[in-house]
């Protein structure tokens, strides 16, 4: 992707790019693949709309051309988004009908997110929101799932990213699914039976939630 460059480490997501309308769309796309591989894509909506009034306030009042940075960091129940630039103008709200610093788009952002905020940094500043995601104990269940899958049947480095590591992902969910049940039918057990009591209480978990 053109300009973009991203870096990944563990629930982590470091995204550079250009303030460019043209790129605002790609860095979108690349939050949302992001979510994908982190298993949380009921994230992604949410998550592309205030990628998009972050990215488009950078271009129209830091200035277009400019170096920025997109920040994603993943914790159980919260996904905190940045937009990092190198002005040190800081923006707050105004009235809906002022044309200042980040106006609508920061309203839509206030509106949108559980928390948001802005401060100084060393470059410039940070602009931040965060997005809540649910109960603690759901997304641990999540977090466990993706690295259980990742070591399942071993994932090569080629695969740890973009579509091809959630194919993957999904590929080594059924093979694992298949050996359990491989497994309980050695036991004596019913294979009907477990998946029956699995879907029973992940429905309950989710009620719960």
């Amino acid at each position: 992707m053109s300009g973009i460059d991203a870096v990944n480490r563990q629930h982590r997501c470091v995204l550079p790019f250009e303030a460019q309308p043209a790129e605002v769309r790609q860095l979108r796309k690349a939050a949302a693949a992001q979510l994908g591989q982190w298993g949380m894509p009921m994230a992604g909506d949410q998550t592309e709309l205030l990628v998009t009034e972050l990215a488009t306030n950078v271009i129209k009042h830091v200035g277009a051309g400019g170096s920025a940075t997109l920040i994603l960091e993943w914790t159980c129940e919260r996904l905190r988004i940045e937009m990092h630039d190198k002005s040190r103008s800081l923006p707050f709200l105004h009235s809906t009908h002022s044309d200042a610093e980040c106006g609508r788009g920061l309203h839509m952002v206030a509106a949108m997110a559980a928390d948001w905020g802005a401060a100084v940094t060393a470059p410039g500043k940070v602009v931040w929101c965060e997005i809540a995601l649910g109960s603690e104990p759901a997304c641990r269940r999540v977090q466990r799932a993706v690295q259980a899958l990742e070591g399942y049947q071993g994932f090569p480095a080629a695969v740890r990213e973009g579509r091809q590591h959630v194919a993957a992902l999904e590929e080594s969910a059924i093979e694992l699914i298949a050996d359990l049940l491989h497994w309980t039918s050695a036991r004596g057990l019913d294979p009907d039976d477990i998946l029956d009591r699995a879907q029973t209480h992940y429905e309950a978990e989710a009620e719960a939630a």
